[in-house]
């Protein structure tokens, strides 16, 4: 009997490893390699001309790093009490949702699939077609058509990975952030000796008061975050991030123990938990730092060797900076650049798709979107639902009036969530949070996002009006969405039979158990 048993316990355990559900693969290494290969991707190597054409000087360029930088360490550290309190994947819709309610948290779903990924992820494969194409064709323009065929490549290779697997993405992942530390110390190292040669000529007037234009400033720091940007992809994935305490609470505790021995395990696990929550903020601040820093300094370094002139008509800076600063290794600083933003591109891939894998779960999206594949558990509906909308704009966008379009909702709902995060404070003092951030930073960041989303309706009505409106418009979408039930039994009917369909053919379906 007894042997009976443990054979339907290993035939139970047998059959839970073959449970469909989203497996917690992301360890340690590439967890930091996630937040790092996703902040350090495109932006530095494009956003210092749109930096300084906005702000107008040198050192006011240098300024709007720094602060973009402080800024976002804030944000990091926000998002580090959000992550705690709510273990959901999911990142701004999760938190929108448990603080403001539903209705905001879906207009944020809505602009992330509508433009904000779209648009970001466009951005970063421009920036990889370029610096693929470019030196081919130096000094000549490089053809438009070819440098999109290229992003379009570029973009087709990340979404086959996300799809093939989490373990290669989170390898892919691990092995382009490597690439790109090296790329940035490479271009560091030469601006350095050039400044120790006394080569400062351009920053004598580094605040001309003459060229400083105040009214595009807001534009000058969503040049500066976007480069900082990524912080927050950690927060989408919560969910397959590999927990220890897990594990440890398994091993450590033991019926056949004494109570004694248990309340030393228990102490010990409750110590354990202290270190690892005050190890997340302390690893934030020093990857932030550590970034920040990293790009003030590599910003000097274009200023140490370009003229602002030259930085403002080159549109792939890091090329124009080599071929002046690294004559013998020229051609390997657009490979580097190029893995780079391939890095940053497969980090917004792979988080941005949780977010709409966590809102149809919650019945905020079409159910196949809470699917993944049976056998390569990977969200595969919501990562290539992303694909032709990424496609989209990247043919028919400009590089730099993307960063505008996407900016003004990005940064607005980022505002929410730590608006939100203050709103909950209040209304339920007694709920866990294993991690408090000050109040004087939670409050800074808020006002300080909503002040510059507020002056760049001034500085770009255009753009800002249209990325209002789009958001708007999800409203009536959310309200369709919400009382689908009343919808005409015929469109009900066609609508669940395409979904079923789907489902067959991407041979993907529910998770089985509760990953949160």
């Amino acid at each position: 009997m007894k042997r009976a048993r443990m054979k339907d316990g290993q035939d139970n355990r047998k059959t839970d490893g073959e449970v469909v559900h989203l497996r917690r693969e992301i360890g340690l290494l590439p967890a930091v390699s996630f937040i790092i290969g996703t902040v350090v991707g495109s932006g530095i190597f494009i956003a210092p001309k749109g930096v300084l054409l906005n702000s107008g000087s040198v050192g006011l360029s240098l300024l709007v790093w720094a602060m973009s930088g402080v800024l976002s360490l804030f944000g990091a550290l926000c998002y580090a009490e959000l992550g705690t309190s709510f273990t959901k994947s999911g990142g701004h819709y999760t938190y929108l949702l448990e603080t403001l309610g539903p209705v905001p948290a879906f207009l944020r779903l809505w602009v992330e699939f509508l433009f904000i990924r779209p648009a970001a992820s466009s951005y970063v494969s421009l920036a990889f077609g370029r610096y693929v194409v470019e030196p081919f064709f130096a000094p000549c323009a490089a053809p438009t058509a070819l440098v999109k065929l290229v992003s379009v490549l570029g973009v087709t290779f990340v979404v086959a990975v996300n799809c093939w697997s989490v373990r290669m993405a989170s390898r892919t992942q691990v092995t382009l952030t490597f690439v790109k530390m090296f790329a940035l110390i490479l271009i560091i190292i030469p601006g350095v000796i050039a400044l120790a040669k006394g080569k400062t000529e351009n920053f004598q007037n580094g605040f001309e008061v003459g060229s400083i234009t105040l009214d595009r400033l807001p534009l000058a720091f969503y040049n500066g975050l976007y480069a900082y940007g990524g912080w927050f992809y950690l927060n989408f994935v919560t969910e397959e991030v590999i927990n220890p305490n897990r594990y440890f609470l398994h091993a450590t505790f033991a019926p056949n123990q004494s109570n004694v021995e248990n309340q030393v395990a228990s102490q010990k696990v409750v110590s354990s938990c202290a270190f690892l929550i005050r190890t997340i903020p302390l690893a934030i601040i020093f990857s932030m730092v550590t970034v920040t820093v990293l790009y003030v300094l590599i910003n000097v370094a274009y200023y140490a060797i370009m003229t602002p002139a030259e930085l403002l008509l080159s549109d792939a800076v890091a090329v124009t900076f080599a071929s002046r600063a690294l004559q013998g290794v020229a051609p390997v600083i657009p490979v580097l650049v190029a893995l780079s933003c391939l890095g940053a591109l497969n980090g917004g891939f792979f988080g941005s798709p949780r977010m709409l894998f966590v809102g149809a779960r919650e019945g905020h999206w079409p159910p196949i979107f809470s699917m993944i594949h049976i056998r390569r558990q990977t969200p595969l509906p919501a990562v290539l639902f992303m694909y032709p909308l990424v496609v989209l704009m990247l043919i028919s966008g400009e590089i730099y009036q993307l960063i505008n379009f996407a900016s003004f909702s990005r940064w607005f709902f980022i505002a929410l969530a730590t608006l939100g995060m203050l709103v909950h404070r209040y209304r339920f003092p007694h709920h866990p949070r294993p991690f408090k951030v000050p109040l004087a930073i939670a409050v800074t960041f808020t006002v300080v996002c909503f002040f510059i989303v507020g002056l760049s309706l001034y500085s770009d009505p255009w753009n800002t009006g249209q990325s209002c409106a789009l958001t708007l418009t999800g409203l009536p979408v959310y309200y369709v969405t919400i009382y689908r039930f009343r919808l005409p039994r015929r469109f009900r009917h066609v609508f669940n039979y395409c979904s079923k369909q789907l489902q067959i053919l991407l041979e993907v379906a529910q998770q089985e158990v509760q990953t949160y």
